[in-house]
């Protein structure tokens, strides 16, 4: 199990726009795939993206196969790797619901994010991947995917008096969402 150290809001590294794929199924790719589900899950992330870990590719991993402490009641989004990303949004209609980000430690804000949306890319053996979901799962994949270009949620808010402290907003939750 490797954890790798998870980048912070200020540094310019997360600002990146993130480099194509362009091998599929090779030793290095894997590994990193499972460092990042090791990171992910010793954290009780809903995802993450590899600019978050300093590497500046096209992948993000995102979901759980249990409830995750995070995000209690949310509904489960089926644990996936995507590479290479494309998200197409269908419709107009939007959603706004409080996001936190492992890059943004400790804090809570509610982000405006398309309520549907198609995903397509790749997974690690170079296999397409096409899904359209709504939801909490467009959520986390919106949220993922703007790691890629350089946008953590605050810059997606519309009103920054509801960013705060998670242990202020849902006390519940401060004891997971310290990292």
């Amino acid at each position: 199990m490797t954890i790798r150290e998870i980048l912070k809001m200020g540094d310019p590294r997360l600002l990146r726009i993130a480099q194509p794929v362009t091998e599929f199924d090779t030793d290095a790719l894997h590994l990193l795939i499972a460092d990042m589900a090791d990171t992910m899950r010793a954290v009780n992330g809903a995802g993450l993206a590899a600019p978050q870990i300093g590497v500046d590719l096209q992948l993000v991993i995102f979901g759980t196969r249990d409830v995750n402490p995070r995000y209690p009641d949310r509904p489960l989004v089926p644990p996936t790797v995507l590479i290479n990303p494309v998200i197409t949004v269908l419709g107009d209609a939007e959603e706004e619901d409080w996001e936190g980000c492992l890059s943004v430690p400790g804090l809570r804000g509610l982000v405006p994010r398309a309520a549907r949306i198609r995903y397509t890319g790749f997974d690690p053996y170079g296999d397409p991947i096409d899904r359209t979901v709504d939801g909490f799962h467009a959520r986390v994949v919106q949220h993922e995917c703007d790691h890629l270009i350089g946008r953590l949620y605050p810059t997606r808010m519309r009103d920054l008096t509801q960013l705060g402290f998670t242990e202020v907003l849902f006390p519940g939750l401060a004891a997971t969402d310290d990292d």
